[in-house]
């Protein structure tokens, strides 16, 4: 899952990142509102993670342009903000969450997989498709009741798949959503973990589309 987040501080910024890469996101770090708003005007994510009190374009002009047009990513607010005239004014802006600062990283972990998971239209925390089923919480993935070890990279991809599922998720899309900017990603890497997840979860369990790119079907062959 790719978040972006909007954040000045560099220390808070810098804890966040690690915290949320440690739990498996692909995160993208804008440090002001004007980068944050040309990132989301640009590129796609699953979740933006931001303040409100930010350089150049505030955290409630970014949500606002955000809704205004019709961008529906999650997008949760992180403040030091905490009385209820600014809550109210930040949901009211377009925030799906507020949490403030200083804040638990499981916290907002737990947070975004909610947000994610109401986005995608499921009221389950597990994803079961077939005998596979995944556990965005605790990265844990059985096949036929059995655990299925997967490295961090293959059970993100996993995620992707079986989050979008039938849709097709192009090469690309799934690049963006697996690596960050500055990651140096070889040209045949994304194979690699398709080839490895079919050889843990059987291979017609990802389907690949010619020219277009892959996808989950909801029974498998």
């Amino acid at each position: 899952m790719r978040i972006l987040l909007i954040e000045d501080d560099p220390l808070l910024g810098d804890a966040t990142e690690a915290g949320l890469s440690h739990d498996g996101y692909t995160v993208e770090w804008m440090h002001n509102g004007d980068h944050g708003d040309s990132a989301l005007r640009n590129e796609s994510f699953d979740g933006v993670v931001l303040d409100l009190g930010l350089p150049g374009k505030s955290g409630l002009d970014i949500l606002q342009a955000m809704r205004g047009r019709n961008d529906t990513t999650p997008a949760l607010i992180l403040t030091a903000r905490d009385s209820i005239e600014d809550r109210i004014k930040g949901l009211d802006s377009g925030a799906d969450d507020y949490l403030i600062k200083p804040f638990d990283l499981d916290e907002l972990s737990a947070r975004l997989r909610a947000l994610i998971r109401r986005a995608a239209g499921r009221s389950s925390p597990l994803i079961e498709i077939a005998t596979v089923v995944l556990d965005p919480a605790t990265h844990l993935v059985t096949l036929n009741n059995e655990t299925v070890n997967l490295s961090q990279r293959e059970f993100s991809l996993l995620q992707l798949l079986m989050e979008a599922a039938p849709r097709v998720l192009s090469r690309s899309y799934l690049e963006e959503h697996l690596y960050s900017w500055e990651s140096d990603v070889g040209s045949n890497v994304l194979e690699v973990h398709i080839h490895n997840l079919r050889k843990k979860l059987g291979k017609t369990f990802i389907h690949t589309i010619r020219g277009v790119g892959y996808r989950v079907e909801e029974e498998s062959e």
